[in-house]
């Protein structure tokens, strides 16, 4: 059994739905302390953090994760249970085996095998470690990011472990993600019996129209990275629970994936004026997820190019794909910021799997990334 298989399976088999963390974190400290890492545990709220760093001197490279998953969902759906892991036909089974243990597993191993060939690193390693990801997102990596922005620590080079690969391993490195912005709408109406609507006020005829409007905007173009900013209506919901009254509020839910091409503000602004035109009453509140990043270009793009291309042959293509990731805490510090894990087609399913041998060579990219950046 390969090292990073053996980490793999110890992470995978502790229960750390999010925030907790079961114990992981502590066993990657053991680890990493073998290593002569400093072991840092910031925990902030119910979530537990972990900061680790082997060296004073820059650049500062960082490997970034979490050990939160999220809940297994129906067990009936499972060959096997989602927290004991099993191989079965070369894939490593278990809640967590690709989002994202099995990186965290890699980058922990590809730190000691690069470290027992160049102890004396150009820099400093450090491993920035989560339980709050699939979660809320408000006591982890943005607040350890916050910690060490306080001192004056800064991260040059941040790898983020997500499952970036569609196909193949080694086919997709994320190099930044959207923007992400949700609105919450209360329209008011007026209560009434939907045979005498002459009385009522329906907020649903009131406010369709500019929803609908909302709906065609063309935000921006979007770039030579991104595409076209999406708006998205994801919850609608009205009504008494009878058939045959009008209700006197909607309540909806809509979001905004955005490109570098919009800020917050802007889109605030140019969802209000629709929103104005229509003249019925209302209540919107805003809640930002992250604003968009990329890093286009730079030492780290190139060297995880490169490592990928030596490890597996593969052109790995330049992407900002998918949802948030914790890359959108770390680049505004000015970081350099990539993301580069394993497949991801049974991630959040039923039967979660990764690869044993996808393990393996990630491991192998990754030390191949460090002797690229930080080999004496």
């Amino acid at each position: 059994m390969s090292a990073t298989l053996d980490l793999a399976r110890d992470l995978i088999a502790r229960r750390s739905v999010t925030p907790a963390d079961a114990g992981c974190q502590e066993r990657l400290a053991e680890r990493l302390a073998a290593l002569g890492f400093r072991i840092e545990p910031l925990p902030f709220g119910p979530v537990t953090n972990l900061w680790a760093r082997r060296g004073e001197a820059g650049p500062l490279f960082c490997f970034a994760g979490h050990t939160d998953v999220v809940p297994p969902g129906p067990l009936d759906q499972w060959r096997s249970e989602p927290f004991a892991p099993e191989v079965r036909d070369g894939l490593l089974y278990g809640r967590g085996a690709c989002d994202m243990k099995g990186s965290v597993a890699a980058m922990v191993t590809a730190a000691a095998d690069f470290l027992a060939e160049h102890p004396e690193p150009r820099g400093s390693i450090a491993f920035l470690i989560t339980s709050d990801e699939e979660g809320a997102a408000v006591d982890g990596t943005v607040k350890v990011v916050e910690t060490l922005t306080a001192r004056g620590e800064r991260i040059d080079y941040c790898l983020v472990g997500e499952p970036s690969c569609r196909e193949r391993l080694g086919d997709t490195i994320k190099i930044g993600r959207r923007g992400s912005l949700n609105g919450y709408l209360t329209v008011h109406g007026r209560q009434g019996h939907v045979a005498y609507p002459q009385r009522a006020e329906n907020p649903f005829h009131a406010c369709v129209a500019q929803l609908a409007r909302l709906c065609a905007e063309t935000w921006d173009q979007g770039n030579d990275h991104f595409p076209p900013t999406s708006f998205q209506v994801a919850n609608l919901r009205m009504g008494t629970g009878a058939e045959n009254v009008i209700p006197d509020r909607l309540e909806a839910q809509f979001n905004l994936r955005f490109s570098t091409e919009l800020d917050v503000p802007t889109i605030q602004r140019r969802v209000e004026a629709i929103l104005g035109e229509g003249g019925f009453r209302y209540d919107l509140h805003w809640a930002s997820s992250g604003n968009p990043f990329l890093t286009a270009a730079g030492e780290l793009v190139a060297a995880t190019r490169a490592a990928i291309a030596a490890l597996t042959g593969a052109d790995a293509e330049l992407s900002t794909a998918g949802g948030t990731s914790d890359g959108r805490f770390i680049a505004p510090t000015g970081a350099q910021v990539v993301e580069f894990g394993p497949i991801n087609a049974t991630i959040h399913q039923a039967n979660e799997c990764v690869g044993v041998a996808e393990l393996d060579t990630l491991t192998a990219i990754y030390r191949e990334i460090l002797v690229r950046l930080l080999a004496e």
